[in-house]
């Protein structure tokens, strides 16, 4: 979605430094996430572990590519939108009272 994005705002080959850096950044902060690979969208998360700047930066990324992406990649689209119903499982190592037996 980056990429979608630079090339059309930005132009030129590949991404410009500032749409790598925060390609970068979400690449980091995907690496450090307790919910791992399998993860929901950022949106339904319980954390928020971006920065106001990156996170508001991505916002404006996704608001751009998120309806392009249904022509470029739809398969990808329909798959997003399904992972943005799911919701958050409880924080890996942390107990739900939910789920406690016998209450």
């Amino acid at each position: 979605m980056i990429e979608m994005y630079c090339a059309d705002h930005h132009g030129g080959d590949g991404l410009c430094r500032e749409c790598a850096e925060l390609a970068d950044y979400a690449d980091r902060r995907l690496d450090l996430c307790p919910y791992g690979p399998d993860k929901f969208t950022c949106t339904n998360c319980p954390i928020h572990c971006y920065r106001p700047e990156p996170r508001e930066r991505m916002r404006e990324v996704m608001r751009y590519a998120g309806p392009r992406m249904f022509r470029k990649h739809p398969y990808l689209a329909v798959m997003h939108l399904i992972a943005e119903r799911r919701q958050p499982p409880p924080l890996p190592g942390r107990h739900n009272p939910v789920d406690r037996p016998g209450k």
